[in-house]
């Protein structure tokens, strides 16, 4: 779950059941200053991972959360040598954003990135990610089958588990389709979080037969 602002919004995706929590260190609503990383580190719960998003980072953006020792994504325009560079030997997540003018097949964007997790997102009207739009996810069930991936896009407790059944990824992430009003809303997370394991479930029962 993504976007966290606060300590509450942590302790509230940790008690939904969230695997990971995303702190957002480039332009968007949700958007924290470098001061408030240590106390929103401080949050996080064993057994959760925190993830904090760059885009394009500075020097000074991307090593504040390395030492801390949080998860990077790089969601901008980063090539494969600078987040290997900035990561030192670290895993991290490269976010692609699909639009009309997406590469036929998905693993053709993430070709140089060969050490990173894959993420894949929406672009709208050039922005990086946090749209609240989901694009056909047929584009990366290809991707999906030969490594893990993450899932974003638009996705909310309604749609999630049709994404998961259909593409079968490593892990999902939400921002805007666990609030309400601009804010984190419990309820939203905890149905997000249940929907996520029934279609896990559903998806491991479907191999197994």
């Amino acid at each position: 779950m993504c976007g966290m602002t606060s300590v509450r919004d942590i302790e509230l995706a940790a008690e939904a059941g969230a695997d990971a929590v995303g702190i957002i260190l480039a332009e968007s609503p949700r958007r924290v200053d470098r001061s408030m990383l240590r106390a929103l580190q401080r949050a996080v719960p064993p057994m959760v991972e925190a993830v904090a998003v760059l885009v394009d980072p500075s020097d000074a953006d991307a090593f504040a959360p390395r030492e801390l020792g949080l998860t990077l994504q790089f969601s901008g325009n980063e090539t494969a040598k600078t987040c290997e560079w900035v990561a030192r030997g670290r895993p991290y997540i490269k976010a692609f954003h699909v639009d009309e003018s997406f590469p036929d097949g998905a693993a053709a964007a993430g070709a140089q990135f060969a050490n990173a997790l894959w993420m894949f997102d929406t672009r709208v009207d050039g922005r990086y990610g946090g749209t609240g739009v989901a694009f056909s996810w047929d584009i990366v069930v290809p991707t999906a089958r030969v490594r893990p991936i993450v899932m974003s896009g638009g996705l909310t407790p309604e749609n999630v588990g049709a994404c998961i059944r259909r593409v079968r990824p490593y892990a999902v992430d939400v921002r805007s389709g666990v609030e309400t009003a601009g804010s984190k809303d419990f309820e939203k997370m905890c149905a997000f979080v249940r929907a996520v394991r029934t279609a896990d479930l559903a998806v491991s029962e479907s191999i197994l037969q």
